[in-house]
């Protein structure tokens, strides 16, 4: 199947970006923008996107595939949607995970209900998501600027709001940011370079405002990293709310971005060069050049944030993620977020957390696969509290499972011995 259906030209069309993540989906809406397409997030979920989304299933895909069939049906059934106007961007990825299937059943719904004019935007983790639109090169490359700067905004947002003092203010100042780098994203009138520049500034910019938030900074609120399947860790809706659970009760909360997978595609790209003969290649050049310009930009855009993510810092290299899993999943033979899962969970010990959750859709099997070496992973480091979390749309009592969660954290916190590291501005 082709990685794209329908008409084969964006323009004209709203083209509509799932909300894996508020902040991801916000700049990537804002990137197509940039290059002349309306992109617009997928309206928010509430209890109809899952009624849609499960008229077209059966119980056995995973909850994120229902979620986001269900937020591109709202659209489908809104009584002004028009098929020649309106794109989806649905990303795929092979391996073991049932995302890479999410594009074909909503082709098939698609064709079924007589729509397939309807155009279906599809780049594919096999090459990097090199056919994700717009211009090969720039497109690729501004979308990896606004993708750095989401996730930077989204640790300011958890890393501030568990010590506001006013309740609402920090939601309010991030909504703001996010606006404000939106703007320079989709601005048109800008060469490439220029706007690199001003999204530096405005990475300056968000640092000072956050700075204004009345905040009592304490050391005493458990640290928990959050890892898991990356739809479902990154979405609130999909994930109950978990994190402003853990906030609510005392907790704060580090959640791993979206760059993580990117890097990660891209070693696991180079990794399959290898394999197929071609170390010395060309494409091997152009993709090795590409992550050390990914990884460049990134240090760059957020350098003016350095001090303030002391204790927060992202690891450099994907590959110390992976080598930290490899004795419990070796990436060489494990595929997807498993082995991120458990080399973040390791890294998230190292930096100092005090309870790792991992955040999994019900019956998926990376979250399966992490949860049977996770007590081994816990006896291996200090019995650092290790718990996972599924979800498939029906109600339970989180609160008191976090609640329990927390206890066991602060339990170990007392006895740990790896301390964390604390920024300037904490007390």
């Amino acid at each position: 199947m082709p990685a794209n259906s329908g008409n084969g030209s964006l323009q004209g069309k709203t083209l509509y970006i799932p909300r894996m993540s508020v902040e991801g989906a916000a700049v990537m809406a804002a990137c197509y923008r940039a290059i002349g397409v309306n992109g617009q997030m997928v309206p928010e979920s509430d209890p109809t996107t899952l009624d849609l989304g499960r008229q077209y299933t059966i119980g056995e895909e995973c909850y994120p595939e229902i979620v986001t069939l269900g937020g591109f049906l709202k659209i489908v059934e809104d009584p002004k949607f028009n098929p020649d106007e309106t794109a989806f961007l649905m990303p795929t990825a092979g391996g073991p995970c049932r995302f890479g299937q999410y594009r074909d059943l909503f082709q098939k719904i698609l064709k079924d209900r007589g729509l397939e004019q309807v155009m279906v935007l599809a780049p594919t983790s096999a090459n990097g998501y090199n056919e994700i639109g717009g211009n090969p090169g720039e497109f690729i490359r501004l979308a990896w600027w606004g993708l750095v700067c989401a996730d930077a905004l989204r640790r300011l947002l958890l890393q501030t709001r568990p010590y506001e003092k006013v309740s609402g203010d920090t939601d309010r100042v991030h909504a703001e940011c996010l606006d404000s780098l939106c703007g320079v994203v989709e601005k048109t009138d800008i060469p490439l370079k220029e706007k690199f520049d001003l999204l530096k500034s405005t990475m300056v910019e968000i640092r000072d405002k956050y700075t204004t938030i009345e905040t009592d900074y304490t050391r005493t609120k458990p640290l928990i990293g959050i890892v898991g399947e990356i739809y479902c860790r990154l979405d609130d809706f999909t994930n109950g709310q978990l994190i402003r659970v853990v906030e609510k009760l005392g907790g704060e909360a580090w959640l791993a971005g979206i760059a993580e997978w990117v890097f990660y595609v891209n070693f696991m790209q180079r990794f399959d060069m290898r394999l197929e003969g071609q170390r010395f290649s060309k494409s091997m050049l152009g993709a090795v050049i590409k992550d050390k310009i990914q990884a460049r930009d990134e240090h760059l855009l957020l350098h003016s944030l350095k001090e303030r993510f002391i204790g927060y810092e992202e690891t450099s290299q994907i590959k110390d993620l992976l080598d930290l899993a490899s004795p419990y999943l070796p990436y060489s033979g494990s595929l997807g977020e498993m082995v991120l899962n458990v080399g973040g969970a390791l890294y998230f010990y190292q930096k100092g957390a005090d309870g790792i959750i991992d955040i999994s859709p019900f019956t998926c099997m990376n979250g399966i696969v992490s949860e049977a070496v996770y007590p081994r992973v816990s006896r291996d480091h200090e019995g650092v509290p290790i718990r996972n979390f599924y979800f498939d749309g029906t109600e339970s009592d989180l609160e008191r499972d976090v609640d329990i969660f927390l206890e066991l954290a602060t339990t170990y916190r007392r006895s740990k011995m790896k301390q964390r590291k604390y920024p300037p501005h904490f007390n």
